[in-house]
C-alpha cells in the first residue's frame, strides 16, 4: 500500500515538472497556433492583432452633410444653446416644486384627519355610555380610518418617490438644487 502512494506521488512530481518546464503564456501560444481559422465576416481585435501603427476608424455610418450643418449651427451659438438648458432646468424646477406642493397637500390633509380622529376618540372614550351603545360602529369606524391612513400615507410615500426621482433626473442633468430648498429640507428634517 506504502509502494502504491510513493509511486503515486512520483508520478505527481514528475508531472508537475514536465509541466512547469513549459509558461502558461507558451501554452497559450501553441493553443492559439492550433486553433482552426473561422472564415466569419466580424474581426476580432486583442492584443495580439491590434493595429499599433494606425489609427482605428469609427464604426458606424459617415455623418451626412445635412447632420454636420444641425450641428456646426448648434456648436456655433451657444447663446441659443445655454437658452435651451435654461429652459429645460426652469421646466424640470417647476416639475419638482408642482411635486413638493403635492406632498406638501398630502401631508396637510393627513394631519388634518389624524387630529379629527384623536378628536373623536377621545369624545368616544370619554363618554361611558357611548361606549357600551355604540361599541360596534366605533370598532368599524376604526378600522375604516385606519384603511384610510394606510391609504393616505401610501399615495404619501409614491409622492415622495416620484420627487426624488425628479430630483435624481434634475442631477443627472446637470441642474443644481437651489440653496433655499436644501436649507427648507434640512429644517424639516429637524
Amino acid at each position: 500500500m506504502k509502494r502504491t502512494i510513493w509511486m503515486a506521488t512520483a508520478a505527481l512530481v514528475l508531472l508537475a515538472s514536465a509541466a512547469s518546464a513549459q509558461s502558461l503564456g507558451d501554452v497559450a501560444r501553441q493553443a492559439r497556433k492550433n486553433k482552426p481559422q473561422s472564415d466569419t465576416a466580424s474581426r476580432h481585435y486583442d492584443n495580439d492583432n491590434l493595429p499599433t501603427d494606425q489609427k482605428l476608424s469609427v464604426v458606424g455610418p459617415a455623418p451626412s452633410a445635412t447632420g454636420s450643418g444641425n450641428q456646426g449651427a448648434g456648436a456655433s451659438d451657444p447663446k441659443a444653446a445655454e437658452a435651451d438648458k435654461q429652459r429645460a432646468a426652469e421646466e424640470m424646477q417647476a416639475k419638482i416644486d408642482e411635486q413638493k406642493s403635492k406632498i406638501d397637500a398630502l401631508n396637510h390633509e393627513l394631519q388634518l384627519d389624524q387630529r379629527e380622529y384623536r378628536l373623536r376618540a377621545a369624545q368616544f372614550y370619554g363618554d361611558a355610555g357611548a361606549q357600551l351603545r355604540n361599541s360596534a360602529q366605533w370598532s368599524k369606524d376604526d378600522a375604516q380610518y385606519k384603511s384610510d391612513m394606510d391609504s393616505k400615507q401610501k399615495a404619501i410615500a409614491d409622492a415622495q418617490q416620484q420627487l426624488s426621482d425628479l430630483q435624481e433626473q434634475a442631477r443627472k442633468a446637470g441642474m443644481r438644487e437651489k440653496e433655499s430648498d436644501s436649507d427648507k429640507e434640512k429644517d424639516q428634517g429637524k
